[in-house]
């Protein structure tokens, strides 16, 4: 059983999450998608917001006492969801899918049933897997910049 700060860490993420991954529904459908997909229509920046939201759960993960192998899963999950939302349209269908907010609050969730002891947060881990996230986001959105210049280069003459 986790404690009650930790309960409502976790109650707050999980909002988070599905206002990004499952907030709107597909009317007749059983399929749902977020804020995430949406962000990505732009180019760049939309990408960047997604894992810097992204990221501020797997920071939270960390204050919480996450290990280092969940935190590297968590990490994983969210570079997937970058890189594959950088294809334009297709992307934003697979980000839609993926829902990798949505995996790391289940690996949170599933951290706590099997392990309610945690470690101490491990920030310079944290802080490598973050720079990480941040230099892909920025290497990933000059990418879709560059790319989309080019078209419109190529659209305009």
């Amino acid at each position: 059983m986790i404690n009650e700060s930790k309960f409502s860490t976790l109650q707050r993420l999980r909002r988070l999450s599905d206002l990004l991954d499952n907030a709107i529904a597909i009317p007749g459908t059983p399929l749902r998608f977020g804020l995430d997909p949406i962000l990505g229509l732009f180019p760049g920046v939309g990408d960047f917001l997604g894992t810097a939201v992204s990221a501020y759960i797997v920071v939270e993960a960390a204050r919480m006492g996450i290990s280092r192998k969940i935190l590297v899963q968590m990490a994983v999950n969210i570079v997937l969801d970058m890189v594959m939302g950088t294809v334009p349209v297709v992307g934003d269908v697979v980000d839609a899918a993926w829902k990798a907010n949505t995996k790391n609050i289940a690996l949170l969730e599933e951290h706590f049933k099997v392990s309610p002891s945690s470690q101490k947060a491990d920030w310079w881990f944290l802080a490598w897997i973050l720079g990480g996230l941040v230099l892909l986001a920025i290497l990933l959105g000059a990418i879709a910049i560059m790319i989309l210049r080019a078209l419109l280069a190529l659209i305009h003459g």
